[in-house]
C-alpha cells in the first residue's frame, strides 16, 4: 500500500541503485555486472518475476550497443533456467514494454519482465479484485535464487 500511496516510490531508477554491488537484498538484485542487471520484481505478477535491464541507463531498444544486446538476450535465457530449476514453472511470459504508451513503468531504462506460469495460476481474486497473490516471501524468493545467480556472476568473463 506504501507503493500505491505514493509513500514508497524510490527517487532513483531501480536498476540503476547500488551501482557497485553484484547483488543487494534490499534493492532485490540478483545479479549486476558490466553490462546486466538482474532483479526481483518487488511488486510481482507472480512467484518469482525478474526483470532484466542493461546496466547502462537506456530508454530504447536502437541505442543498445551490439555486447548489451547479446548479454541481454544471454541473462534472460540464464534466468529462465535458474527460476525453471528452482520454481519448476509451467511456462513463462518473456517480454518488454517500450515506452510509457506500451504499459513500461519505468519508459527511460529498458527491461524484459520474466513471468513464471503455472496452469491455473489466474484465480477469482485476479479477476474480481485486480489482486495478485503470491505465494512466498520475496525475500524468500530471493535467497533461494541468489546462489544461481551469484555462481553466473563468478563464471561470467569480463
Amino acid at each position: 500500500m506504501d507503493y500505491i500511496l505514493g509513500n514508497e516510490k524510490p527517487g532513483d531508477c531501480i536498476f540503476d541503485l547500488q551501482p557497485e554491488k553484484s547483488c543487494a537484498k534490499k534493492e532485490l538484485i540478483l545479479f549486476r555486472n558490466n553490462d546486466v542487471v538482474v532483479l526481483l520484481n518487488r511488486y510481482p505478477y507472480a512467484n518469482g518475476h525478474l526483470l532484466v535491464a542493461p546496466a547502462r541507463h537506456v530508454g530504447d531498444l536502437s541505442d543498445l550497443q551490439p555486447k548489451e544486446s547479446a548479454a541481454l538476450m544471454e541473462h534472460i535465457r540464464h534466468s529462465v533456467n535458474i527460476v525453471r530449476k528452482h520454481l519448476k514453472p509451467d511456462g513463462f511470459n518473456v517480454g518488454l514494454n517500450l515506452g510509457s504508451v506500451a504499459g513500461a513503468g519505468l519508459a527511460d531504462h529498458l527491461h524484459f519482465h520474466i513471468v513464471p506460469r503455472w496452469n491455473g495460476d489466474h484465480n477469482f481474486m485476479t479477476v474480481i479484485s485486480e489482486i495478485s497473490t503470491i505465494p512466498q516471501h520475496i525475500e524468500q524468493t530471493f535467497d533461494m535464487l541468489l546462489g544461481d545467480f551469484q555462481s553466473l556472476l563468478e563464471n561470467t568473463v569480463p
